[in-house]
């Protein structure tokens, strides 16, 4: 069956919440309170959107996150009651797209859910564009997928984004709030400083030195440009 979203909690009395919050907007949704049930669930099943506690009993969330980006693109939004620094940053760079803290409000966590599936949906559908090629750097629209000097990249999703968004739009500069909103679309929620955490991984990943970036460079008190 198709699901717009997946729970994946093992707080019984949230997630039911959540589930019949959902519905009642027509968001088309499902729960499951362990790793071994989502991966069961995802075999059967298709979803546009996850939904993932960090503590989930035996296992944590960010394992599983790691287990579901070997073959997923889908958009995993974190919900957690850890405030720490370092756990947003973790679930980041293992390729969520979103960290939410507990407690939250239902039409918080439907606002944001709402604009990660509306923008998995757009950059998802197929597009007449040619792949960008420059200076080595292949971006190719439709099959979402990058390399460099013939070498392929492994991008999340919210890294691929910002790569294109700034191909697009080459020799501009946009601030880290610009981009979280274009990126994100979720003006006024969340923190920007995620936009911050994304691109030196996306560096990481593009640049041959990421310290003296060729392509994605920081113009100093501004924010972030791509170079052509």
């Amino acid at each position: 069956m198709k699901y717009d979203v997946l729970v994946v909690d093992d707080e019984e009395m949230l997630s039911e919440n959540t589930v019949e919050y959902f519905e009642m907007f027509e968001v088309r949704t499902a729960w499951v309170d362990s790793a071994a049930a989502c991966l069961d669930f995802l075999k059967t099943n298709s979803v546009d959107l996850i939904l993932l506690d960090v503590n989930l009993g035996e296992t944590s969330g960010f394992d599983l996150c790691k287990t579901l980006r070997k073959t997923s693109t889908v958009p995993i939004l974190f919900i957690s009651a850890r405030t720490s620094d370092d756990d947003m940053l973790l679930a980041l760079n293992i390729g969520g797209d979103d960290y939410i803290q507990k407690p939250f409000s239902p039409g918080e966590l439907l606002a944001r859910v709402r604009a990660h599936l509306a923008r998995f949906e757009r950059l998802t559908s197929k597009s007449t564009k040619p792949a960008f090629n420059v200076r080595g750097l292949e971006v190719d629209r439709d099959d979402r997928r990058v390399s460099v000097r013939g070498k392929e990249c492994s991008l999340t999703p919210k890294e691929f984004d910002i790569l294109l968004f700034l191909m697009e739009n080459p020799n501009r500069v946009f601030s880290k709030e610009a981009l979280f909103e274009r990126i994100w679309g979720l003006e006024a929620l969340g923190d920007s400083d995620t936009v911050v955490v994304h691109m030196r991984r996306l560096r990481e990943k593009i640049e041959p030195e990421p310290q003296n970036p060729q392509y994605v460079e920081t113009v100093w008190g501004a924010g972030y440009r791509f170079r052509i």
